[in-house]
């Protein structure tokens, strides 16, 4: 986080607000949305419609860059989680999402 210059997201300060971004103060939040200097970022500790980690760890996709392997959640788990949050963007998300998983089938 520190080397990304991560700050807090807001509207009205585009290019974000300072934060202590170490593991203590990052639990205080369930989600956190932040403005690095490689593009927006957002942190869901437990998304909607999941049990967190170990629930999207089932059927995770597994990615290496720069030298570091992680797990990055399925494409019907996103879609499972937008779809739980029901939020307006989330749902024009879906729609693009399920568009996706029919081109890559």
């Amino acid at each position: 986080m520190r080397k990304l210059d991560a700050k807090v997201y807001t509207e009205s300060v585009a290019e974000g607000l300072p934060f202590d971004c170490s593991a203590p103060a990052l639990a205080r939040a369930s989600m956190w949305n932040l403005v690095t200097n490689a593009g927006r970022l957002g942190i869901a500790f437990s998304p909607a419609g999941t049990t967190g980690y170990a629930d999207l760890a089932n059927d995770a996709e597994k990615f290496e860059a720069f030298g570091v392997r992680f797990l990055v959640a399925s494409l019907d788990d996103i879609i499972r989680s937008k779809q739980a949050a029901g939020r307006p963007k989330d749902e024009d998300d879906v729609l693009i999402l399920r568009a996706l998983k029919r081109r890559l089938a």
